[in-house]
């Protein structure tokens, strides 16, 4: 497995994001259910091992340490039991990391503390992604997202009137980035593999743990009428279409079905736009 840092470009740091900036995937291990096991055979209940906290910090595993630790290294296995990674913990040390960027195999991971060739106390953690669909709309309908800061303030209306933004959370325990954003179905330019991956200036979107963000396309999905797509019109059409999203990690999609419906003009540019879900 490789662990090399993701390219974040700057499109990350215009993301609208919500939630926690630091997601635990364990809290306080006498709290848990997955607290460590010393080698004596018994279990660390006084809340004082060596084991204190184990996080995702955005792309990042953080290991917590107590005060009184007597380890000098920690070790990470991945689910598939072979090593992920080693770190020497230096005296006085109270924290190691792990960087698993978003090129991870999800599944159980085990932190096992090491004092010479002995384990001292192993934690079980669970580092999985969970990417859902929350929302759907376009520029016409949310005025208040960052289309400017999106797009530049040089795009016309009519152009941000074409693009659309989707909402995801990540209500799982680790790290993941969508690589593709694709609009099919009933809408005016449906493309099936666009360019780019369909995101606009960037090739994947990193959502950590417990965060939201919004996506905002580049493949102009609701934007002029193709021969394929479905048009407005002053009596109004109805349609359905599907938004999917591929994510990394997973390495599969996440869609989500809507009704939409096109009224009031016989010209995309000033077309009522009505998005619900399916």
């Amino acid at each position: 497995m490789t662990r090399d840092h993701p390219h974040i470009s700057r499109r990350n740091a215009l993301q609208t994001v919500a939630g926690a900036t630091l997601a635990s995937v364990a809290a306080c291990l006498n709290n848990s259910g997955n607290s460590g096991i010393p080698n004596d055979g018994t279990t660390d209940s006084d809340g004082q091992g060596p084991l204190k906290q184990v996080v995702v910090d955005g792309t990042t595993l953080v290991i917590e340490l107590s005060a009184e630790a007597d380890v000098d290294q920690v070790n990470l296995i991945q689910p598939n039991r072979e090593l992920f990674g080693k770190r020497d913990v230096a005296a006085g040390a109270q924290q190691v990391s792990f960087e698993i960027g978003t090129d991870y195999e999800p599944g159980e991971y085990r932190v096992v503390a090491l004092k010479g060739e002995e384990s001292v106390i192993e934690s079980a953690e669970e580092i999985r992604p969970q990417i859902e669909i929350r929302d759907i709309g376009l520029y016409r309908n949310s005025p208040d997202k960052p289309w400017d800061e999106i797009y530049g303030e040089s795009k016309t209306d009519r152009k941000k009137n074409g693009e659309a933004f989707v909402t995801l959370e990540n209500t799982g325990s680790g790290p993941d980035a969508v690589v593709e954003l694709q609009f099919t179905g009933d809408v005016p330019n449906p493309i099936e593999d666009p360019r780019g991956g369909g995101l606009y200036e960037t090739e994947q979107v990193v959502i950590p743990s417990g965060e939201t963000i919004d996506l905002f396309s580049s493949s102009f999905p609701f934007g002029t009428e193709t021969a394929d797509g479905t048009g407005c019109s002053l009596d109004g059409n109805s349609g359905q279409f599907t938004v999917a999203v591929e994510t990394e990690v997973r390495g599969d999609q996440v869609s989500k079905a809507c009704e939409v419906q096109y009224s009031g003009s016989n010209d995309m540019t000033d077309c009522e736009v009505t998005i619900t879900e399916s």
